[in-house]
């Protein structure tokens, strides 16, 4: 069988959905989705994955790190739930001349890489080329992501105004071939799916200037096999864009902080402003927060409302104590006991993006309780 890896050579093309954004920038991925297994409609799926992406210049491209969350929902009677608190799944991955896109920390996300593509030379409409590109699917979301080559047909349709911006029109076009009669796996994917097939029909909009994908609409109808004799089917449409964040006045919110304040730290980074909460006094090995701590919540909830439409990244830290897994858990359980303390003060749950780091990112030593301290913490950032 043919590996996955081997079949995705390095090629000359410019990846405009990532490789011209060189500022922060929300990545969105919409899915409406009819669900069908062994030709049985089960429902639609309305899925939205979101990300906030932090580019770096590197001496050779661009370096991305992106924390993706996932919202989903599948409606069967028009009954929907979802619990509105949004986990951070990691994602970092590379562009460069050399080596072109590359993942180097894959959770999955982002599922296109290296889509959509164009070539050097300067194209007209009516032109085609093709590019190599590969996604991740995990259709019976069991958390095993399995990648897929594609090789996508682009054609240069035309010229239009798109919400007021001159833009390329483009089309894209691929089969999705995997296992089965196309002899290609992915070793490191799920080995119950045996094969994969369907096809994919898009609309790009590129901006003239910026060369900046603005819109994907992508038509899908595939169908995935599995070892136990399990079909499924979805039918429907994935929409990808691009948003900016929300400008943040961070001089007016920290006009508010008062020159002597204590029960907290603060500094600007390139995702945002950033508040540190240490020594969050917590019941030992637990995320039940204990009395004394409402007041450092409050002013926190008071200078996070200054950024209302904003997204916030929480941040849980415990001390090293010789548990990496405990210490890990217990720090995503604390971020989230945090959110729903800051849900209380008047500020949505699903504004907020969870990450737990255990201890493995200390700001102190782990030898003294007051370096224990410094490193049981909670931090904030404004996204922007």
């Amino acid at each position: 069988m043919k590996s996955v890896r081997k079949l995705l050579s390095s090629v000359l093309f410019f990846n405009m959905f990532f490789i011209l954004n060189a500022q922060n920038y929300i990545l969105v991925e919409r899915s409406d989705l009819r669900r069908y297994d062994n030709g049985k409609y089960i429902g639609l799926l309305s899925r939205e994955v979101r990300s906030f992406i932090v580019p770096s210049k590197t001496s050779d491209g661009l370096l991305y790190n992106g924390y993706f969350y996932v919202n989903q929902n599948t409606k069967r009677n028009n009954v929907s739930v979802n619990d509105g608190i949004n986990d951070a799944i990691l994602s970092s991955f590379s562009i460069d001349d050399e080596n072109g896109f590359r993942m180097l920390v894959d959770n999955g996300y982002p599922s296109f890489r290296g889509f959509p593509s164009f070539v050097e030379n300067e194209i007209k409409p009516g032109d085609t080329w093709e590019c190599s590109s590969e996604r991740s699917v995990d259709p019976l979301e069991n958390g095993i992501n399995t990648r897929m080559p594609v090789l996508v047909k682009y054609t240069y349709v035309k010229d239009m105004i798109y919400n007021g911006t001159e833009v390329y029109v483009l089309n894209a076009f691929w089969a999705t071939r995997y296992g089965g009669f196309s002899n290609i796996i992915d070793e490191e994917g799920d080995s119950s799916l045996l094969s994969a097939q369907g096809k994919n029909d898009a609309v790009i909009y590129v901006d003239k200037k910026s060369l900046k994908a603005l819109l994907i609409s992508d038509r899908v109808e595939e169908t995935f096999s599995y070892a136990d004799g399990k079909k499924v089917t979805f039918k429907g449409t994935v929409s990808i864009f691009t948003e900016n964040p929300m400008t943040v006045n961070k001089e007016a919110i920290l006009e508010k902080i008062p020159e002597n304040e204590t029960r907290f730290e603060f500094e600007k980074t390139d995702m945002g402003l950033k508040f540190i909460l240490s020594d969050i006094r917590f019941a030992p090995d637990s995320s039940e927060i204990l009395e004394g701590e409402g007041e450092r919540l409050d002013k926190i909830a008071e200078l996070l409302k200054n950024a209302p439409d904003s997204m916030f990244l929480i941040e849980g830290h415990t001390a090293s104590t010789g548990n990496p897994k405990g210490e890990m858990q217990l720090s995503v359980e604390r971020a989230h006991a945090i959110v729903r303390e800051l849900a209380k003060r008047g500020i949505s749950s699903s504004r907020f993006i969870c990450k737990g780091w255990g201890g493995t990112k200390p700001v102190s030593d782990n030898e003294t309780p007051e370096g224990k301290a410094r490193n049981r913490r909670v931090e904030i950032t404004i996204l922007e």
